[in-house]
């Protein structure tokens, strides 16, 4: 995971890492089970498919806690997690910008081949010791030639398979335009690095109410995705690529383990 994603990339809020090393190794967890969160459904799912590690997008732990007790969801999950033998990674934001990370992908789903040009929107990470670019904060897609609002829609839905959004028009009608060049990404919840930015449009999972307000207040359009629907699409590709990482570990015990997808890890709300 650190070759995937190095924590060094991760923000300085976030906390990332092994976040629960289990004391009790079993011999026959062979896999590694992906998923955005760690619920009771996603843990009962990992020990049905026997799964020695968690690697959660989002940190199962994430501020200080003062006790661990099974009258609590999710510390009753990670007390169950040590006591199965079953340790739990969280890369998240280190995830979010490195290069090939969730907010490249989400970017790269919104156009063809070459129809634009991919960028950090802020806070380019360069390697401490060759200077080369890792990665940076968010994304900044500009597109060569101008498409539509609506077709950007019609592929927001397409890439994140969802049959609806949450979109938000310019409070000014002189801003409200359906020529679109670029688009200023953020995975999750990114109001607080979106707002204020150059961007026709702003792409996220989530806002606030007031960063809407002064969003569109100052010409922008929104198009708001539910949190965890902007991330969950990419277990996929990083079970590949950990896969492969793995397969590379030739005598080390690790390049026969599976990496699956959790099956039970899903979006908390529904349209009715």
């Amino acid at each position: 995971m650190e070759k995937i994603a190095p924590l060094r990339l991760a923000e300085r809020w976030d906390n990332v890492g092994l976040l629960l090393e289990s004391p009790v190794i079993k011999q026959n967890r062979r896999r590694v089970l992906l998923t955005v969160d760690l619920t009771q459904s996603v843990l009962s799912e990992s020990l049905e498919k026997e799964a020695g590690v968690i690697v959660a997008y989002h940190p199962t732990i994430f501020k200080g806690l003062q006790s661990f007790t099974l009258a609590n969801p999710l510390q009753s999950s990670l007390l169950n997690c040590a006591a199965e033998g079953i340790s739990v990674y969280s890369p998240h934001s280190a995830l979010d910008s490195v290069w090939g990370g969730i907010n490249d992908w989400l970017a790269r789903g919104l156009m063809e081949t070459k129809e634009g040009e991919i960028k950090h929107l802020v806070g380019e990470k360069l390697h401490p010791t060759n200077g080369i670019s890792e990665g940076g904060e968010g994304r900044l897609l500009t597109f060569h030639v101008p498409i539509t609002f609506e077709k950007l829609v019609k592929r927001v839905k397409s890439h994140l398979k969802l049959s609806q959004l949450q979109v938000g028009y310019p409070t000014q009608v002189q801003f409200r335009s359906s020529s679109i060049r670029t688009i200023a990404i953020c995975a999750g919840s990114g109001g607080s690095m979106l707002v204020g930015k150059q961007a026709d449009v702003y792409l996220t999972g989530e806002m606030s109410h007031h960063e809407i307000l002064a969003a569109v207040a100052a010409g922008r359009h929104v198009i708001l995705c539910g949190h965890d629907n902007t991330e969950r699409g990419y277990l996929p590709i990083l079970a590949n690529r950990l896969a492969a990482e793995l397969q590379n570990l030739n005598g080390t015990g690790l390049a026969g383990l599976e990496v699956v997808v959790s099956e039970a890890d899903e979006h908390p709300l529904r349209f009715v």
